[in-house]
């Protein structure tokens, strides 16, 4: 006969259930960081001109890339 044994189910889900958190939640770092580069990237290929264009100065770069 074999015997079920509920509270190691349960240990076991838990731990998939932090296990698929972390995961996501490193993915999710991931690409705000991605996002962040490239921000950063495209307004630093802008010139000055273009940049007081939409209302920036070179010194507001890593400020936007940061948000």
């Amino acid at each position: 006969m074999a015997i079920l044994d509920i509270a190691q189910i349960e240990t076991v889900s838990a731990s998939r259930g932090v296990l698929s958190k972390l995961i996501a939640s490193s993915f999710g770092a991931l690409a705000d960081w991605n996002t962040s580069r490239a921000t950063r990237r495209a307004l630093l290929q802008l010139s000055d001109r273009e940049l007081e264009d939409i209302g920036l100065v070179p010194g507001d770069i890593d400020r936007i890339a940061r948000r």
